[in-house]
């Protein structure tokens, strides 16, 4: 299968035949807030604090349009909680950013969405973790976590722009996983993400095995993670065969505070940041890229997400076939 089929726009072949220090600057995302409405049982916070100034949102922004930049997620806390969001939205779609995106808990006015659309932005990721609001309520940690609210906002975005359902299983709602992934289809979305925690790999290859295939094959995302879990790989950590190297540093940037990390992953998991957020960060990168070892980083190891893991071991696997042909061509032409 090739990466274009699995959903996941922002890796591609493409991508990863060309990924270098010389490439277009693929995907950059940023985390504007550690600020949310929500304080999901699931959620571990961020290890950066505050909002990131506007100065320096804007200044990582334009250094990667300068880069060539193709996608741009903004993220937190909760994104819509950062007054200037609509501001930097605008800026990236004023740079030439084809995808701008945000990852929310859908709790904002359908108003600041259709705004924010009316900006440039073509891709919400809306979180949704059960179908009955006082669940819902449980899994937000809040008594009010505006459900009717949230679900007529998938419902009105999916038909303006890319919305995809996020679903994250806990044992407070694997138990009804197939009928949530059955909602959050009839809510019209273009595809559903779905992860666990990890000790639930059990148990939610038995929760999933029976979505219809004819769900499966409306969603790509979807249907690659089932897939993943049904054959006993968990949506996290790296295989015994799998690539020692981490070629999505390359081209991809994650900004949190004054810091640039590996990965959301990386930083969620406490990781340490690359270097600080400025024009050097691409070089900083690829020197990273170069010293590390994904195999002997025990968040790599345990936390890299399969579509990273599947990604860099297409980007060495094309990285080989590359240096082979290299190699049997005649010398003349190989220069």
């Amino acid at each position: 299968m090739k990466l274009d089929q699995i959903g996941f726009y922002t890796l591609t072949d493409d991508r990863a035949s060309q990924a270098s220090d010389a490439s277009p600057m693929w995907r950059g995302e940023i985390l504007l807030t550690d600020r949310c409405n929500y304080k999901c049982v699931y959620c571990q916070g961020l290890p950066v604090k505050n909002d990131i100034p506007i100065e320096l949102a804007t200044r990582v922004i334009d250094l990667w349009v300068a880069d060539q930049l193709k996608n741009i997620r903004f993220s937190g806390g909760e994104p819509t909680l950062y007054k200037e969001l609509l501001t930097l939205v605008d800026r990236s779609q004023q740079g030439g950013v084809e995808r701008i995106a945000i990852s929310t808990n859908g709790t904002a006015s359908l108003d600041c969405y259709k705004e924010l659309i009316e900006a440039g932005l073509n891709d919400i990721c809306i979180s949704l973790d059960a179908i009955l609001p006082s669940l819902a309520s449980k899994m937000a940690g809040i008594t009010n976590p505006q459900w009717k609210k949230v679900i007529r906002n998938i419902r009105e975005l999916s038909q303006l722009t890319y919305v995809t359902a996020s679903i994250v299983f806990t044992s407070e709602n694997t138990c009804d996983a197939k009928g949530i992934v059955r909602f959050c289809s009839d809510l019209g979305v273009a595809d559903i993400r779905i992860v666990t925690a990890s000790h639930l790999q059990s148990d939610i290859v038995e929760a999933i095995s029976g979505i219809e295939q004819e769900v499966l094959d409306a969603y790509p995302i979807l249907k690659y993670r089932v897939q993943n879990y049904l054959k006993g790989w968990n949506a996290r950590g790296i295989r015994e065969g799998d690539t020692h190297r981490c070629h999505l540093v390359k081209d991809d940037c994650v900004v949190a505070g004054k810091w640039h990390y590996p990965c959301g992953v990386y930083l969620r998991e406490r990781g340490a940041p690359i270097g600080a957020a400025g024009p050097r960060m691409r070089d900083e990168r690829m020197a990273w890229f170069h010293n590390h070892n994904s195999h002997a980083d025990p968040i790599c190891q345990q936390y890299c997400s399969d579509i990273y893991v599947e990604y860099n071991n297409r980007c060495e696997k094309i990285g080989k076939a590359n240096a082979g042909l290299s190699l049997s061509l005649p010398l003349s032409v190989s220069q």
